[in-house]
């Protein structure tokens, strides 16, 4: 865990009463939170929890139906996208390109023409950026990879992680944990949504228990959800564990 002195440091990320409707089905209830720099979070919860919509919400993907986010000190998603990266569940990859030209096209998004800093990129996932394979011929774990290396040339300052490590191999996620780490303490704030939890125990600042579109606990270790915590007693929490 990062034993960085960010206390004093406005949080990076503020999110007020947010609310998001898809249809009739609330994904998001009245949601607080406030997330502080170089931290790793991870965003725990059953399926239909709201984790996903969460971080699509944070990416600007998803229009809340009501509340507020403050990214970066702004309210104003789009003036600060390019500080942040975000890896969806599904890979987002073109299939009939290679790791490196998928790399090239999505830096050209942000403005980047360096082969040097695709490759060194794609390298520090544990790929092989001169790999001529298509992306369709990857295993899963390698799309995985890539889909992070897809999220990282532009040096976000914030990275928003949905199912990183889903169908890696230990070693390969136990490497990726270990560059996230990296990532945190050189100033970046990382959340994570996953099921493989135990990847993170010993490496993640804190927990952060979703419960019925609210966060119901946050916790600086890994435990089970409290069993008092139901979807008919459970209150939401708004600040982080060191302020509990």
């Amino acid at each position: 865990m990062s034993d960085s002195n960010t206390a004093a440091a406005p949080p990076v990320i503020v999110i007020t009463d947010l609310v998001k409707h898809f249809g009739r089905f609330a994904a998001l209830r009245g949601l607080t939170a406030s997330f502080d720099a170089a931290r790793i979070y991870t965003i725990l919860g059953d399926n239909g929890a709201g984790k996903t919509t969460l971080l699509r919400a944070l990416a600007g993907l998803v229009r809340p139906t009501r509340g507020c986010i403050s990214m970066l000190g702004t309210t104003d998603l789009s003036s600060v996208r390019p500080q942040f990266g975000y890896m969806a569940h599904p890979s987002l990859l073109y299939d009939e390109m290679s790791g490196m030209e998928n790399l090239r096209y999505f830096g050209l998004l942000y403005g980047i023409e360096d082969d040097l800093r695709c490759s060194k990129t794609i390298a520090r996932v544990g790929l092989d950026p001169w790999l001529r394979r298509p992306i369709g011929q990857y295993s899963q774990g390698m799309r995985q990879r890539m889909s992070l290396a897809r999220a990282l040339p532009h040096d976000p300052k914030i990275l928003l992680l949905d199912e990183p490590f889903s169908n890696v191999d230990a070693s390969s996620a136990r490497e990726m944990v270990k560059l996230l780490a990296e990532m945190r303490d050189a100033g970046k704030t990382i959340l994570v949504v996953t099921h493989q939890v135990q990847l993170l125990e010993g490496t993640a600042d804190e927990f952060v228990w979703m419960q019925a579109g609210q966060i119901v606990d946050r916790t600086r270790e890994l435990q089970p959800l409290r069993s008092r915590m139901t979807c008919e007693d459970a209150r939401p929490h708004t600040g982080s564990a060191e302020e509990r």
